[in-house]
Formats: C-alpha cells, structure tokens, sequence
C-alpha cells in the first residue's frame, strides 16, 4: 500500500476525542479507488516521460552519432550497391584539436575512408565516396592509375568499366591541363578555380581539403568534376549495411507522389524475393 495511502488513514482524531462533524469520515461512492486512480495516473505520466526520454535519445543519436542513409546510385560499385541501406558513424571523425579528444574514440581521417559528405553545390543533400588525397597530397592519374606524392596508389576497390571503351577522359589524364574539353566537362566553379591547385602535371590538395573519388571510376561524379570536399561538410563513415534491396538508380530518381507510394508497395509486396540477404550486416571497408 502506498506510503501517502498510510498516511492519509492515520490523519483522524485520537480513538478518546469526541466526534465532531468534521471528524465523521465520508463514504466514498462504491467502486471508487483513489489509490488506483493515482496508479493509473503515475503509470501514464511514466509512460510520457519513457517516450520523450526515447525521442530525445534518438534525436541526439541521430545528430551525433549514427545516421542512416541508402545508395541511390552506382558510383560506389562493387563496395556499394544501389539499394544497400547503411549506417554511418558520425561520430569517429568528430575530433578538432581539443584536450578532450584524447579521452574519446575519435581519429582522423586517412586515404581510403569512404565518407559520407554534403555535396557543396545545386541542391543534392549528400554524397559517398572514398578519400583518395589528404591534405598536402600531391596527386595524379595517368591511364587510370592513381599517384600520390610521385607513388602508384594500390587501390584494390577501384573498378574500371571495359564496355565504356575510352571510358572517363578524366580516368586517364588528370589534372586537365590545357584541355578545353576536359574543363568543359567540370562544374563551373571548380573549372575557374583547379588551375589555383595546379602545380606542373599534379593537384595539390590544399589545408583542411580532402579529394574524394568513387570507387567505380567510369561511372562516378567526383573530386575530378567538382573540387575537394570541405573537412567541415564531411558527416561520417559508413560501417555497416543493415539491409539490402534489388534494385537501380531509375528507382531513386525524380517521380511524382503517387509513384512514389506505388514504389513502396511494390517493395513491401516483393520483399524477401527483392532483399539481397547476404549483404545483411555486412561491413562497409
């Protein structure tokens, strides 16, 4: 019995005091229990409070710690496939310069991360890639390989598209030196700005930059077209494909409301034939 149920019993007069009209205890109506009604009240306001603790919770996880997102396109193929669901540790790189980072598990980003970032121009909310040049990076490519700092980079991820022929011209001469061609392939801005960065045949990848690359080299829009990603603008890395659904980058493409929803359905309708199961928590190097 509760403690104040106690108390409130014991509130009358003492057994030898006369009665009084204030004294006579009322009767309650049949069936009344004010210690249940409390009960139910105690139990509903935890509730409430068990929910906005939950929200809070998620809030702050998915601001600073874990986020999820899904590949729309096939510029990260074969490390990422269109319709892989991820997510992204935004906390691991999280580090900048304070006494406190050496008592977290923050590190700082190395050549071969792949990165989830916002893309710095029109209004495309995010991009993935993989870091292929840190800042101070001396950087090339010639016939499709990649240099950094004079030396071959082993890149056992990249994937190289034999039925593109030629293929990307940027895959095979970079940085586009002199070529009018190759600049008039490359988003405005970075064509005015690259010649800045331009140091004999190689890009130097400047303070607080990083130069980003998808690991399917033909197919990707990347570092190459529209500059260096900010250190600021990169959220987190991918860890982990939660799950995985057949499907292409038509998918993920502008449709209207309608089709959108008639997607969905046809999603859930053919679910189990639809997920690639072996890609279920599978980790993302």
């Amino acid at each position: 019995m509760p403690d104040e149920a106690l108390t409130r019993d014991n509130a009358g007069p003492l057994p030898d005091a006369p009665a009084t009209e204030a004294s006579v205890p009322t009767e309650e109506p049949a069936g009344h229990d004010e210690s249940y009604t409390h009960a139910n009240q105690t139990t509903l306001s935890e509730y409430l409070e068990s929910l906005l603790v939950t929200v809070i919770l998620a809030l702050f996880g998915t601001s600073f710690v874990v986020q999820a997102f899904k590949i729309p396109s096939q510029s990260m193929e074969r490390t990422l496939l269109v319709g892989d669901h991820l997510l992204v540790n935004k906390f691991i790189f999280g580090g900048r310069g304070g006494w406190y980072d050496k008592l977290l598990p923050y590190r700082e980003l190395q050549r071969g991360d792949i990165i989830v970032f916002k893309f710095p121009y029109q209004d495309h909310p995010h991009f993935v890639k993989r870091v292929i040049g840190l800042p101070g990076d001396r950087l090339k490519i010639v016939d499709q390989q990649v240099y950094v700092d004079g030396t071959p980079l082993a890149e056992p991820y990249a994937v190289h598209d034999p039925s593109s022929g030629y293929g990307d011209p940027l895959n095979y001469n970079f940085p586009p030196v002199g070529n009018q061609l190759y600049l008039s392939s490359l988003q405005p801005e970075w064509a005015r700005d690259i010649r800045k960065y331009i140091q004999g045949d190689e890009l130097v990848v400047p303070p607080g930059k990083y130069f980003a690359m998808g690991d399917n080299r033909d197919h990707s829009l990347d570092s190459r077209y529209w500059g260096f990603v900010d250190r600021d603008a990169i959220m987190g890395r991918p860890f982990l494909i939660y799950w995985s659904v057949e499907a292409n980058s038509a998918d993920y493409g502008s449709s209207t409301f309608s089709e959108r929803i008639l997607g969905i359905f046809d999603t859930l309708m053919h679910l189990p034939a639809r997920t690639r199961w072996n890609r279920m928590l599978h980790t993302v190097h």
